[in-house]
């Protein structure tokens, strides 16, 4: 029979060289499964699409039962943030998808037209630019928003200057990363936190007792707790609806194909592909987040292009899985252990001396 650890491999002797962050060849295999598991599977975020719609959180609370909750997770309470249209806040127990709403105000050029104030028409002013401006050339720029060109001059880094201060909307579906290293399954003392066959990160609640330690150990602050009852829930990327063959409700609802779910070799060259796109065509600030398999969590199984830095999106720049450096706090505090058991036989030998 097969032994499936809910630990890093390098917690259960399978991984001699304790490899608790950068590339794993296979994240599934190092759990324990057998050769012919599923390929690991994963999501890919594309926020240039993202129009804020919010259909992945109602899919995900749907599908999954989550109850309703306010922007600080009180249960059953239907609140305002007066953040902007985000009033779930941030991701927690109750609410595993989370869309954020970041609005930029510069002054830039945006490809679309401009409107006068009203009445300056009537005051010798001459017409609004809306009226008398090429019909042609401002139908091109209304149907050029959501493409590559519009989106380089829509960047209020990279846009040219201008005199009309506009608003830049930066739209994001947040969810848990399923990383490659997770701290939440190393620290997890019951085996609640396991690793899927397909490579995903899943809490079992009828395992969870509570004790929280998962909480502090996520890079990313995603998993927390229910206040009623204690116990930790966060993103399955819906492992139910994948043993029946079927795509997570938030991708299955993503009407623009901002989340896209499959294969997570395939959705990484996808995203290679996309990003050398928009930058070919003048979106400087575009970037993949979570795609990178040397950086402090060994890659991420949910990542994202972004089109600003990641901090913008409240995501942490440079992650790193929190028990990483557990090995060499152990030797250290193995050696230290050792050197006062060495000060303490010393001192009673020397005790013993005849004077």
């Amino acid at each position: 029979m097969t032994s499936i650890s809910s630990a890093s491999p390098a917690f259960t002797g399978k991984d001699p060289q304790n490899r608790l962050f950068g590339p794993l060849p296979d994240v599934t295999a190092d759990a324990g499964y057998e050769a012919g598991h599923p390929k690991r599977v994963g999501f890919f975020t594309d926020t240039s699409v993202c129009i804020g719609c919010k259909a992945c959180e109602v899919a995900c609370k749907e599908w999954n039962t989550l109850p309703m909750d306010d922007s600080h997770g009180t249960r059953d309470v239907i609140g305002l943030s007066g953040m902007s249209y985000d009033n779930t806040g941030q991701l927690g127990a109750n609410s595993w998808r989370h869309v954020a709403f970041i609005e930029q105000v510069r002054t830039v050029d945006l490809p679309m037209p401009t409107f006068g104030r009203p009445g300056d028409d009537r005051q010798g002013s001459g017409p609004s630019p809306a009226v008398s401006g090429d019909a042609d050339s401002q139908a091109h720029a209304q149907a050029s928003v959501l493409n590559a060109e519009a989106l380089s001059e829509y960047d209020p880094q990279t846009g040219q200057s201008g005199t009309d201060k506009q608003i830049r909307w930066l739209m994001s579906s947040d969810v848990c990363k399923h990383c490659t290293h997770a701290g939440c399954l190393d620290v997890c003392p019951t085996g609640a936190l396991f690793r899927t066959e397909f490579g995903t990160v899943v809490v079992q609640g009828d395992i969870c007792n509570g004790c929280g330690y998962c909480v502090p150990s996520c890079p990313y602050g995603v998993i927390n707790r229910r206040e009623d009852d204690g116990r930790v829930f966060k993103c399955t990327m819906c492992y139910d609806r994948l043993t029946d063959g079927l795509m997570p409700a938030c991708a299955t609802a993503c009407p623009t194909q901002s989340i896209q779910f499959g294969d997570l070799d395939e959705l990484q060259a996808r995203a290679d592909a996309r990003l050398a796109t928009l930058q070919s065509q003048g979106v400087e600030t575009a970037r993949l987040y979570g795609r990178d398999e040397d950086d402090g969590v060994g890659g991420n199984g949910a990542f994202f292009l972004l089109l600003d830095e990641p901090e913008v999106y409240g995501l942490p720049p440079d992650p790193i899985v929190t028990t990483r450096d557990l090995p060499a706090m152990w030797k250290a505090a193995g050696k230290a252990a050792l050197m006062i058991v060495g000060v303490a036989v010393s001192a009673v030998l020397s005790s013993r001396r005849p004077r």
